[in-house]
């Protein structure tokens, strides 16, 4: 494969085999400047005709062996036949063979270094001729790493107020209440309802029976009348009722309204109450605090735990908005491109961790197909970008600062991961081994590693 020729060049403006743009070029007759091109290279590769021609063969006689046609018995179809029958099989796997060898040799020889797979354009293959192509791919970007080291980020104080702790302590409560019924009385303030409810939109209700949506039914939802949560429309119609009535109500959602699926909506409901409770909070007697830990000495020991809980949550957070801070901070000082491959696999990463919360949550599979994925992607574009822009800048500082992951660092975050996900190391290992997962981890750490350097170097 010595005799690979190649002409090797940025790509300006390449066909590539990437995502569509998720807006629209302006309109302005002008070159649309391309983010990504900085990092996008391109080869065009001609694989000489004697080397494709026996490869076609090897192929070819390949297929005569195990090749099965009518009326010839297995191993013994003419190669004609064959060629005839399996031509585009033949070529196909033909370029399988031979298109990524050459690519290989090419990029090898020209000192680039891919990212991403190639998008294989004008492919030329015609009978006697060599193979000519053009490979697109991704490299990463070049740029000097400037002075990192003087970076500094305010840390505020994990403070914990005695305020702080008796919320919590209310919170806490609140969570061990119970929930008795009240029996011969007709709901008030201050009574919890237990209804059952559907909703739909007050403009469906105007539709045929057969074109309306499903309405959005709820059962078992504890209510409180009067409430300063609870919707005033709810209160109103709530009070009064007798468990086993039904009522019917709108309520016409203000246009701020906290949750953005409702605001600006007008609802109608139907709702069925099923019982009226008196809700009974727990006193903090010794003999509550026991029930939640045998442990616990007593009251103070209790506000101890709790405000130990507390500052660790709030250092916890304090760091992380340092850290952001910082990471903000190191890419405003480095202005380079990115590649697109990079920040196309971070948005379907971050696409990913969305709609598995939104299936946990009980999104169905149906409604999720309908979501307008090109909107999305585009909203998890500047965000990707900056976890690739970070990503890339902590990595070059862990190869300036000769910052490693051990094998033993890394056995031991598998064994995390085999103790979340009930299984023995040695599996897990052995999975991530087959797709390159375990050097994903170690790139990761790595990465985490840097961070916690440029972090507590401002201690």
């Amino acid at each position: 494969m010595d005799n690979v020729k190649t002409e090797n060049k940025p790509a300006e403006a390449p066909e590539t085999t990437m995502a569509p743009a998720e807006s629209d070029p302006a309109q302005s007759g002008q070159p649309i400047e391309d983010p990504y091109a900085a990092c996008r290279r391109e080869i065009t590769i001609e694989i000489p005709a004697d080397v494709v021609e026996e490869e076609r063969d090897q192929v070819v006689k390949a297929y005569t062996k195990q090749a099965r046609v009518p009326g010839f018995r297995q191993g013994k179809v003419p190669e004609s036949v064959v060629k005839n029958r399996f031509a585009d099989k033949i070529q196909e796997d033909m370029l399988e063979s031979l298109v990524p060898q050459y690519f290989r040799v090419a990029v090898m020889q020209s000192g680039h270094q891919p990212i991403s797979a190639p998008s294989i354009t004008n492919l030329k293959a015609d009978p006697g001729q060599p193979i000519v192509f053009t490979a697109h791919f991704d490299v990463m970007p070049e740029f000097e790493l400037g002075d990192y080291k003087s970076i500094s980020v305010e840390k505020s104080e994990a403070t914990v107020t005695d305020e702080q702790v008796e919320t919590e302590l209310l919170k806490l409560r609140e969570s061990q209440a119970s929930y008795d019924a009240i029996e011969d009385r007709k709901g008030q303030d201050g009574d919890f309802a237990q209804v059952s409810f559907t909703a739909q939109p007050k403009d469906e209700a105007a539709k045929p029976e057969s074109e309306q949506s499903k309405p959005v039914q709820m059962d078992e939802v504890l209510v409180e009348i009067g409430g300063a949560n609870t919707i005033a429309e709810f209160s109103e119609n709530l009070r009064g009722m007798k468990p086993g009535e039904e009522r019917t109500f709108d309520v016409n959602y203000a246009a701020d309204f906290h949750d953005p699926r409702l605001a600006g909506k007008s609802l109608s409901y139907k709702v069925k109450l099923a019982a009226l409770k008196k809700k009974t909070t727990p006193e903090l007697t010794d003999a509550f605090i026991k029930e939640l830990n045998p442990e616990f000495t007593g009251l103070d020991d209790l506000k101890q735990r709790i405000k130990e809980n507390l500052e660790h949550q709030l250092f916890h957070q304090v760091e992380h908005a340092a850290k952001e801070k910082l990471i903000d901070t190191l890419i405003e000082k480095h202005e380079f491109p990115v590649p697109q491959s990079m920040v196309e696999h971070h948005i379907d990463l971050r696409l990913e961790r969305g709609l598995r919360a939104l299936a946990a949550q009980g999104m169905k599979t149906e409604d999720m197909r309908r979501m307008d994925f090109k909107r999305l992607r585009a909203a998890q574009r500047e965000a990707a970008t900056k976890e690739v822009k970070s990503g890339i800048l902590l990595h070059r500082i862990a190869d300036a600062e000769n910052i490693e992951v051990s094998d033993e660092e890394l056995d031991q975050e598998v064994m995390v991961l085999a103790q979340q996900t009930n299984q023995m190391p040695e599996e897990v290992k052995k999975q991530l081994s087959q797709d390159n997962g375990l050097d994903r981890i170690r790139a990761r750490m790595r990465g985490e590693k840097a961070l916690n350097f440029l972090y507590h170097r401002t201690d």
